[in-house]
């Protein structure tokens, strides 16, 4: 925890802000040269941040442009659609279209992420996202949990907790800012198929 103390109009005013534990994680870029010791500039800004993209917090770095092959299967009962707000920022690193050091305004980075984090433009072979997961999704498929009852383990339901305006995204699964302290960065611990088994019902 940090105190940040403002001086505003002559009066003293105070707040409390909680950081989230990215350093150390695999997001925090501060020991990379391209990034200058900055931790939180590679993504987020200020001011003057890009506004383009829905429910993008002070986003400040590039964002992707590329169309995806999406998941799709004969037992899949979801409507899939090309990754919309938060998933496409994430997708702005891991699908090797932007470089990593693209933030600020750059475009000509020559950084791009490797190994296992990246995804590419196929997604035919990853879990499915962007899509609507509500009451009638889960009845139809028969194997999902109703999303706006049943408990998700983080203190409310599955709609409350993991859903963006009712829609599966990676950070559903994935916490960016790895305040779970695992190396996948995930929201909920898998032993034991545990986050698997948060939506699915077998």
């Amino acid at each position: 925890m940090k105190r940040i103390i403002f001086f505003l109009l002559s009066g003293l005013f105070s707040f409390t802000v909680s950081f989230g534990q990215i350093t150390g994680s695999a997001h925090d870029f501060s020991g990379q040269s391209w990034a200058t010791g900055i931790l939180c500039g590679v993504c987020h800004t200020p001011h003057n941040a890009n506004g383009t993209v829905a429910n993008a917090p002070l986003w400040n770095h590039e964002v992707t442009t590329s169309s995806y092959t999406l998941y799709s299967s004969p037992t899949l009962d979801a409507t899939v659609n090309q990754p919309s707000a938060s998933s496409k920022l994430c997708l702005s690193c891991h699908d090797g279209t932007v470089a990593l050091e693209n933030f600020g305004g750059v475009t000509t980075g020559t950084n791009f992420i490797t190994g296992n984090a990246l995804l590419g433009t196929d997604l035919s072979t990853e879990h499915p996202i962007s899509f609507v997961y509500n009451t009638a999704l889960a009845t139809a498929d028969g194997e999902l949990y109703d999303p706006s009852t049943q408990n998700s383990g983080l203190g409310s339901t599955i709609a409350n907790d993991l859903l963006f305006s009712g829609s599966l995204e990676c950070a559903s699964c994935h916490d960016v800012h790895n305040t779970q302290n695992n190396s996948y960065l995930l929201r909920i611990d898998n032993t034991g198929s545990a986050l698997c088994l948060t939506c699915h019902n077998k």
